[in-house]
């Protein structure tokens, strides 16, 4: 069977970095959310397909998610649940970088789906956010014509940070042109919320169960693919979000073995460079 394109040059990436003529990109810090719902099968899973051609992930099923902005990094955030400093001590990040991370989740699941993780105080959340005066707020955000900051305090808003679970933290491959430092977070749909279909980077929205997701042959990373995989044994999205779990870094490698032949590894595996 003929190997995509993009595989084959990836392959060949694997080469040159192991003939030293290569060096790695900087990765960037980025959030994705794996947004659950119920349902009677057991919990399902919200994924975008990315429009082919984009320059990371194209064609692929994601979760929604992106790169941190320098605004994420707003310290007059009003915040509601576990501080900054905790989120930092789950994920192996400093303060700073934590808020942004959190933002960043926040801020991405609203430009991506039109779903606000948000209440008027700790105990509030928001119900629809799904009219034109939301979509305008949605679309002036995904524009940079406003902070997540600025919205929630024009609002009298809380980001509900307690409405997050962390899950994973994964880094791109270095022989990617384009790499990422991800931190994955777990969140339940809001009650009265609905996923819409907003934002230019995905030309297929879907929810699918998680427990037979891998055999609906979706194009997935092997993040996606992983987070699936621990995701299929839960009963329902409570026990997801209750179970306890440690985060560490997966950080995947394309290995060249003896043969010239590149397979990906992932630490554990016999081929996983020390």
């Amino acid at each position: 069977m003929t190997r995509p394109a993009g595989l084959r040059e990836l392959e060949e990436l694997a080469r040159a970095f192991h003939r030293g003529e290569k060096t790695p990109a900087p990765p960037r810090h980025a959030s994705t959310v794996i947004l659950l719902r119920d349902s009677l099968g057991g919990p399902e899973a919200y994924l975008l397909r990315r429009v082919k051609g984009m320059a990371f992930a194209g064609g692929m099923h994601v979760f929604p998610g992106g790169s941190v902005d320098p605004e994420d990094a707003q310290a007059d955030i009003a915040w509601a649940g576990p501080p900054a400093a905790r989120w930092g001590r789950w994920f192996g990040a400093d303060e700073p970088l934590a808020r942004s991370l959190v933002c960043a989740a926040v801020r991405e699941t609203f430009e991506e789906c039109g779903v606000l993780l948000a209440g008027a105080s700790a105990d509030h959340l928001l119900e629809d956010v799904s009219n034109d005066e939301w979509e305008a707020e949605r679309a002036a955000l995904e524009a940079r014509e406003q902070s997540l900051s600025q919205l929630l305090a024009r609002r009298g808003l809380v980001l509900r940070t307690d409405l997050l679970r962390p899950f994973a933290h994964w880094i791109t491959p270095d022989v990617e042109p384009k790499r990422f430092d991800t931190r994955f977070f777990l969140a339940e749909l809001p009650a009265g919320q609905v996923c819409r279909d907003v934002g230019g980077e995905a030309d297929e929205r879907l929810w699918v169960r998680v427990s037979d997701a891998l055999e609906q042959g979706l194009t997935l990373m092997p993040p996606t693919h992983t987070s699936l995989s621990d995701l299929g044994s839960y009963p329902d999205v409570r026990t997801a979000l209750d179970a306890p779990r440690e985060v560490t870094l997966v950080a995947p490698k394309l290995v060249v073995l003896p043969d010239d032949s590149v397979r990906f590894a992932v630490p554990g595996d016999p081929d996983y460079p020390d």
